[in-house]
């Protein structure tokens, strides 16, 4: 009788903890990303009447040349910094794991890039990218221009703040992966000669996968849906070069009148990024297969 009363207990108290937080999940998010669904086939523009157009907003993103750069840009964007980041970070976590002094200290130093806001962070870089470096470059007699005023290399500094951010947490799940490959693994591959490269390719490498995995999946996921980094660094600029789809989604859809429009670009954006995750996901499966 008394377990039956504890378990009655026990359902109540998960039913209590978890219907708001359904209740709150379902509120702001199932039922905005369905009426943004609905408002793709509008032409709503946030306020006001609006009329049914079928499809027209889906026929005109594929015409729409702003568009088509802003997916390339973000692709671009994402595709880099992904490359960057996991370099970085798998460097580091075998750095940070091998037998070295202030492990610890040193752990918690670098991830201090990842408790900042990235607005803060961003508006930080914002003002090194625009004085500080283009005082050093005429110090040693260059144009002392900032790089996010050239349509060019604006592009560079957005990759260069979304590393400095991303790193830690990646570094964090690498060295949650370099500690599960166990000594013994090490010591046999000493015995048949594997050291450096080798033993990272052929030991390590293969049984940290899976977390090399998760670590590419979370950051194309997350570099694809850029926001706070653009709007802190060049809002878009310059001449639209540094636009990516979530800016011109949130720009053009909240203060340009494109409300069903960019509803139908958020649909097709949503669309695109479950597949890549899908994609990213089949492809390192089958390498853990093979190996």
């Amino acid at each position: 009788m008394n377990d039956k009363k504890k378990m009655n207990e026990t359902k109540r108290t998960f039913l209590l903890m978890t219907i708001p937080i359904l209740l709150l999940f379902v509120g702001f998010n199932t039922i905005p990303l369905i009426r943004g669904f609905i408002y793709s086939f509008t032409n709503y523009k946030g306020y006001g009447s609006y009329d049914w157009v079928g499809l027209r907003n889906y026929i005109d993103l594929f015409q729409d040349v702003r568009v088509g750069k802003s997916y390339l840009f973000t692709i671009k964007l994402a595709v880099v910094t992904t490359i960057v980041v996991n370099v970085i970070s798998l460097v580091l976590a075998l750095g940070l794991n091998s037998k070295i002094k202030f492990k610890s200290a040193l752990r918690g130093f670098y991830f201090i890039p990842q408790i900042l806001g990235a607005l803060v962070v961003g508006y930080i870089f914002n003002y090194f990218f625009a004085y500080i470096l283009p005082a050093f470059m005429q110090m040693l007699g260059g144009e002392g221009t900032s790089i996010l005023a050239s349509t060019r290399w604006a592009w560079v500094g957005i990759v260069v703040v979304c590393a400095w951010q991303s790193v830690a947490m990646n570094t964090i799940i690498y060295i949650s992966g370099l500690q599960t490959v166990p000594e013994d693994v090490y010591e046999a591959g000493a015995i048949d000669g594997a050291s450096g490269w080798v033993k990272f390719k052929k030991l390590t490498f293969p049984l940290i996968l899976p977390f090399f995995s998760i670590n590419m999946v979370l950051c194309m996921k997350n570099f694809l849906m850029v926001f706070d980094q653009i709007v802190a660094l060049t809002k878009g600029g310059p001449a639209q070069s540094t636009e990516s789809i979530s800016y011109l989604i949130y720009n053009n859809g909240m203060a340009g009148g494109q409300f069903g429009f960019q509803s139908a670009n958020a649909v097709i954006f949503f669309i695109m990024i479950v597949i890549i995750s899908v994609v990213q996901m089949t492809v390192t499966g089958k390498k853990e297969e093979q190996l």
